[in-house]
């Protein structure tokens, strides 16, 4: 049976057939209806049946059947009842955090994501401990099923994501092998954004009876809308769309965020920095909605926070800018998103802000509207004073061409003679006074907005490094590297917020930096590929917990240990804790025969005790 899907379907969780318990979750993440795919395969999946789901990536397919496979599960029997296959340790991982947080309020509830490149021990642990749910790569799959430590005799569900990747990087054997171990009885839904012959004829061999749902994207986005990106981490964002307030110039503009509380709350945000902004979610009245475009419109407003939902269909021509506050985890959201920009022949401005962990979202939303997005730089505060200063005298001008100026001569002549001030100094004082009063202080996020640090700088340090581990980057003062540098490049493009960043230690060749313990892989897979001075940064955890000692050039000799160790301290004297005690360790009696001193001792070097 073959179903073709809409693109405008509009249903809710609850008339799916979803439990009480799951709808309330989606709604608690911000979920307001479910997109095409969801709502034409649910009820399927719900129901038992085998299915074909056929819909780009970033369709929001993960939700359409872990919600299913959770919904379904029996009490827990420490084996699995859901297996997922994925073709990459990334999609595994995504897939692994979404069933997290769509089960985190089930009883007992257990994803484990298995894929090569991770210790075979942890995955062994989590297996014996038992778990409902297994996300994995097709190789390692197979790999635990030979070693028998992966039992599918309890599967009830088994999914095949992305299949027609996993056919390009040639894991078609490995998924063949895998959905014979399954048990006859399991249900079986592959999804695939193309159907070629190969994933077909699995489909004939393996499914039983299945529902074929093609979802036909309507993902074209209009050619008068530039399309921009901005990587930033979530605990910069609000003082990067403060940034972009101050520096784009803009008519109106639609902030998407992706939950009812995150509108309210971004909307009181930006109020509090002096932008006239209001929420629109589904919880405004209609009447009170219709205010809001109609105070959009005329300009009484400039910027609307909404969702997805509360946005359809407004249509205001003044709306120069949309800003995807939220990347939208559904590409079909996003073309709605932006279609609120570039009306009636007018061009428009859509931004993207986009966390590092996000990009395989980025990378989606370009596929499927087959357009690249360009990144943007991050404005510094040079530039957002610049734009102040430009829009003062804009303000200025006005003032001096419409305005009866003459009662405010008398005033400011006035304020002259009682300061014994010069005119000109009268004047600043207003522009300062001014600049005070109205403009929200510029946001200091970008690493050129960072003190600079000079070159004698060796070594900084944060508080809170009780949760820190030290990592060892591949670059240092030849490549005339300083902190600052480090701490920008990290900061930014890891997501980082300052304070996560501890003690920087700079060497000849390389540095030390002390970061959170346990950066996720595709956090630290992206930094060793940033580039500082030209050089990548290769980071990796250091393998020696008390830092190392660098290895003299060629041509150098090697400085004695102990007065290396001291010269270390000396630099960074500030840094380390003082001993807890000056009582040494007492010596053995071949160490006191052979004339040793103990360490701590006051007495001088070279003095051995006479013995009686």
């Amino acid at each position: 049976m073959t179903n073709e899907a809409s693109s405008e379907v509009l249903v809710d969780f609850k008339a799916l057939g979803l439990p009480e318990s799951l709808v309330k979750v989606v709604s608690d993440l911000g979920y307001e209806v479910p997109s095409p795919i969801q709502a034409a395969t649910m009820p399927m999946l719900l129901a038992g049946d085998d299915l074909v789901g056929q819909a780009q990536t970033g369709t929001g397919k993960t939700a359409a059947f872990a919600l299913p496979i959770l919904a379904r599960l029996k009490e827990p029997q420490g084996r699995p009842q859901a297996l997922v296959l994925t073709p990459t340790r990334e999609l595994a991982i995504q897939v692994a955090e979404a069933f997290a947080r769509y089960g985190a309020g089930l009883r007992g509830f257990s994803v484990l994501p298995i894929y090569g490149g991770q210790p075979f021990r942890g995955q062994l642990n989590g297996l014996k401990r038992g778990v409902e749910v297994v996300v994995g790569t097709p190789g390692r799959i197979i790999d635990h099923l030979k070693r028998g430590t992966l039992d599918l005799s309890a599967l009830s569900t088994l999914v095949l994501d992305e299949a027609d990747e996993m056919l390009k990087m040639g894991f078609v054997e490995d998924v063949e092998s895998v959905l014979k171990h399954a048990p006859q009885s399991t249900q079986i839904a592959l999804f695939s954004a193309t159907m070629p012959p190969p994933i077909r004829a699995i489909a004939k061999r393996h499914l039983k009876h299945p529902h074929h749902i093609t979802i036909k994207s309507k993902t074209t986005t209009a050619a008068s809308i530039r399309q921009r990106y901005w990587i930033v981490s979530g605990l910069h964002k609000l003082d990067a769309l403060t940034r972009l307030l101050e520096v784009e110039p803009f008519d109106a503009m639609i902030v998407f965020a992706r939950t009812k509380v995150a509108t309210e709350e971004l909307a009181h945000r930006l109020r509090a920095r002096g932008f006239s902004a209001q929420a629109l979610n589904g919880d405004i009245p209609q009447k009170k909605r219709e205010q809001l475009v109609d105070a959009l419109k005329s300009g009484e407003i400039d910027l609307l926070v909404a969702t997805d939902v509360a946005a359809r269909g407004l249509d205001v021509e003044r709306i120069s800018h949309v800003v995807n506050y939220d990347i939208p985890h559904d590409t079909e959201a996003y073309v709605h998103r932006i279609g609120r920009t570039g009306r009636a022949g007018r061009s428009g401005e859509a931004i993207l802000f986009v966390a590092p962990r996000e990009r395989y979202l980025l990378r989606a939303i370009e596929k499927a509207t087959r357009q690249p997005l360009t990144e943007m730089e991050m404005p510094t505060v040079a530039d957002v004073h610049a734009h102040r200063d430009e829009r003062q005298f804009s303000h200025l001008a006005k003032a001096l061409e419409k305005a009866e100026l003459g009662p405010y001569q008398e005033k400011v002549l006035k304020w002259q003679r009682d300061a014994e001030a010069s005119l000109l100094d009268v004047a600043a004082a207003l522009a300062y006074l001014a600049e005070e009063t109205t403009a929200p202080p510029p946001a200091d996020t970008a690493p050129a907005s960072r003190p600079s640090h000079t070159p004698r700088e060796r070594s900084v340090r944060t508080h809170d490094d009780h949760d820190k581990q030290t990592y060892w980057v591949g670059v240092g003062h030849d490549q005339g590297v300083k902190p600052g540098n480090l701490v920008g490049a990290i900061a930014n493009e890891g997501g980082l917020d300052s304070g996560q960043i501890g003690r920087v230690q700079i060497k000849d060749r390389f540095s030390l930096i002390d970061l959170p313990k346990g950066l996720e892989p595709d956090i630290l897979a992206h930094l060793q590929k940033v580039k500082v001075a030209g050089k990548p940064l290769n980071i990796r955890p250091d393998r020696e917990p008390g830092g190392r000692e660098e290895k003299p050039k060629r041509g150098g000799t090697r400085p004695p240990k102990r007065r290396a160790q001291r010269t270390e301290s000396d630099q960074d004297n500030t840094a380390r804790p003082a001993p807890k005690s000056s009582r040494a360790a007492p010596l053995t009696r071949a160490q006191r025969k052979a004339g040793h001193k103990r360490r701590g001792s006051t007495r001088p070097s070279g003095a051995v005790k006479k013995r009686r």
